[in-house]
């Protein structure tokens, strides 16, 4: 999945050198010499390693703007992202709500776009050059993407501030489940897509 590159400065997912270094490496070789030698304290400092790699990898977030809305996404939560303009004009079903916009084709699939901001009583996200489709995780629902305004990256939230999820601003996105605030002062509203799919607004395309 191309998520555009990462500008947060933060270390990659592969390189925890700091756990590793943080690791009390002298107590594991002691114990590799009393019971197996280099090959269990090896095997000891790979576990030690991929768990890292692992909660290195939970603390990072796509980010992505949902019309002006400031937005994190699980990476577990996301499919693949394509830009708007590469796939065919969605087909509106009948009788559908207005954020519903309709079906696109992608490689014999059909799967649904919404627009969150509309379904959140927002303005619709303007189709532009940086606009892009989410599709949802296999694991999730495969047949549903949403719309975005544009994809800006990704972000790591041990880096941000969390605060309060309550929010006295109107029309705010469905689905929040978090709220952050990073070093330059931007907030940052987390949307769970598996909470998407549990929300009834999101559910009745119907009218």
């Amino acid at each position: 999945m191309t998520t555009g590159q990462d500008n947060t400065g933060s270390v990659e997912a592969g390189a925890p050198a700091a756990d590793v270094a943080a690791t009390p490496v002298q107590g594991l070789v002691e114990a590799g010499r009393k019971g197996g030698g280099l090959q269990a304290f090896q095997a000891s400092l790979l576990a030690r390693m991929e768990a890292a790699s692992s909660e290195e990898l939970q603390a990072r977030r796509l980010a992505v703007t949902i019309g002006q809305a400031h937005c994190l996404i699980r990476l577990s939560d996301a499919g693949e992202i394509l830009p708007l303009s590469s796939l065919p004009a969605p087909m509106r079903v009948p009788l559908t709500q207005p954020w519903y916009l309709g079906l696109v084709n992608l490689r014999g699939n059909l799967v649904g776009i919404v627009d969150l901001a509309v379904l959140s009583g927002c303005e619709a996200q303007a189709r532009e050059r940086d606009s892009r489709v989410l599709v949802f995780s296999p694991a999730l629902a495969p047949n549903c993407g949403l719309l975005l305004s544009s994809v800006l990256g990704l972000r790591h939230i041990s880096e941000m501030t969390q605060i309060s999820k309550n929010n006295d601003a109107k029309n705010e996105l469905i689905g929040i489940v978090g709220r952050y605030k990073d070093k330059a002062g931007i907030e940052w509203s987390e949307i769970g897509l598996a909470t998407l799919l549990k929300e009834a607004a999101f559910l009745h395309i119907g009218r």
